[in-house]
């Protein structure tokens, strides 16, 4: 009886809490793209410093920075996501060719000299800018992502055209930008699981009217 005077439809609630627990909310993309991202980016950093082999930083593109990532963003397609349909995707496809580059410098096939490299990173600089627009109405945190990814890309693309200046500038930025990836990532997972946003990421700066 006890049951009965908790609800006042308490069948109606049974079959809802059925329905619900058969058919549950589906997942974030976005914590397999942040997480793929940050990892192979901050890891090329690394091996830009000297503090691992290119090995693992090519194994790491194609399979996580390249598949799961472009896997990410086809799934944000399916959420209606265009942001991250068009950040996850690209970037995975950028990881891709990154080790796509580098496998075929290493067996002479399509050689790549560090000039066309920097070209490359000029193109996507430039993809980053507009991303970069975008990531304003996204949160703060995405902004300030884009802003230093732009930065990094920028100063690898100079060091790639004869500027070797710009090379340790470019990989701190890029690490910075990875960390902050994490961060994204880590504030997605503590609200889904603790139910409160211990993590902010900031209001967006353009608002939709």
């Amino acid at each position: 009886m006890s049951q009965l005077q908790s609800s006042p439809f308490p069948i109606e609630t049974a079959a809802l809490a059925a329905i619900k627990s058969a058919n549950p909310a589906p997942a974030n993309p976005g914590v397999v793209g942040l997480a793929a991202f940050g990892m192979t980016t901050l890891l090329a950093q690394a091996h830009s410093f000297g503090l691992v082999g290119v090995g693992p930083v090519i194994y790491l593109a194609i399979f996580f920075g390249g598949t799961a990532q472009l896997v990410a963003g086809i799934q944000e397609h399916r959420n209606g996501n265009n942001f991250g349909y068009c950040a996850f995707s690209a970037f995975g496809c950028f990881w891709l060719s990154f080790a796509g580059i580098a496998i075929g410098n290493r067996y002479e096939i399509f050689k790549t000299a560090p000039a066309d490299v920097g070209v490359f990173l000029i193109g996507w600089t430039l993809f980053c800018a507009l991303l970069w627009v975008a990531s304003r109405g996204v949160s703060r945190a995405m902004c300030l992502c884009f802003t230093t990814l732009v930065l990094g890309l920028a100063c690898l693309s100079a060091a790639h055209l004869g500027l070797p200046a710009f090379e340790i500038p470019g990989a701190l930025l890029m690490a910075v930008t990875a960390l902050i990836a994490w961060y994204m990532l880590l504030h997605i997972l503590v609200k889904d699981l603790y139910g409160r946003d211990l993590l902010p990421v900031g209001a967006p700066l353009v608002v939709k009217p």
